[in-house]
């Protein structure tokens, strides 16, 4: 059984809660978690704790307005800034000078954003989990994949865009039927109780920076534009995603020709979340990943 560590970092006036799997040692460089959202939480990183028994420590948190950290009512703190500010003091607060950094889906915006624009040090290789380098492309890619729907729920996402109700029992219907079949089909598998435990989901940081659509970003993340930067970013590169994804072929594609010394691994069986829908296999992908990167 793995030492866990559950504690909170003091992020200027608030507090963001952090959790690490293992011990943190120079043997094995650190891997290092961002989740989804914003404001989707740590707890389905808790699929990865068993990469802590050959002795490297995992680390995850929860960004700042949401899970177990400060959820402060304060839409101007929704930015990418906060949240890269968070990652920063993360490290430093933890002394993680050598690191691996995963992030999925927002987590991998994050991630890019991050690598692009800060060029930190220490960082021995990144994982794009299902994530986007493009507001714009994930747009243009999720209006293609509404096409592929019923037209009544079409009708109904569109009818939500015109009027701005996005509480509409119709549009509601349809984007839970959009979530499941790009994002995660909650019947696929069964799942762990990671996933299923109750959290305090960010709505406030979620709406703030994308929106009310999962696949048109109106929010302060609306203009996040990083294809042209991509070149940049100069550290062994792993990319993963579904074939049913959100993320799609096309987005995951680009960054793979973007971004030098990178490789793409495209899960047959998966939507956006293949390290549950697939979990064998992505375990020991990315178990053999940071060993080779180490």
């Amino acid at each position: 059984m793995q030492r866990i560590i559950e504690d909170y970092l003091p992020f200027g006036e608030y507090r963001t809660y952090y959790r690490i799997v293992g011990e943190i040692n120079n043997n094995k460089k650190p891997l290092v978690l961002l989740h989804g959202g914003p404001g989707s939480t740590h707890n389905y990183f808790e699929i990865f704790d068993c990469l802590a028994e050959d002795g490297r420590a995992i680390v995850m948190y929860d960004q700042i307005g949401c899970g177990n950290s400060s959820i402060p009512d304060k839409p101007e703190l929704w930015t990418a800034r906060t949240w890269l500010d968070e990652l920063i003091a993360i490290r430093d607060h933890l002394q993680l000078t050598n690191i691996h950094l995963l992030g999925q889906s927002w987590g991998g915006m994050l991630a890019i954003q991050y690598m692009c624009d800060e060029n930190p040090k220490g960082i021995a290789s990144i994982i794009l989990a299902s994530t986007l380098p493009s507001s714009s492309m994930w747009e243009r890619e999720g209006r293609r994949l509404i096409r592929l729907m019923p037209e009544e729920e079409q009708n109904a996402l569109i009818e939500a865009e015109k009027t701005g109700n996005y509480e509409d029992p119709h549009y509601l219907e349809a984007i839970d039927s959009y979530m499941s079949r790009y994002c995660f089909d909650l019947s696929s598998i069964t799942l762990p109780e990671c996933f299923t435990r109750k959290k305090n989901f960010g709505t406030q940081s979620y709406e703030t920076a994308w929106g009310p659509s999962e696949y048109k970003p109106t929010g302060t993340l609306k203009d996040f534009e990083y294809r042209d930067k991509l070149h940049s970013i100069n550290v062994p590169t792993l990319i993963t995603s579904g074939i049913g994804d959100e993320s799609t072929p096309l987005i995951n594609k680009l960054m793979f020709d973007s971004i030098p010394n990178a490789r793409w691994e495209l899960f047959a069986h998966s939507q956006h979340m293949s390290f549950l829908q697939e979990e064998e296999k992505y375990i020991k992908i990315i178990r053999d990943w940071l060993n080779e990167n180490d």
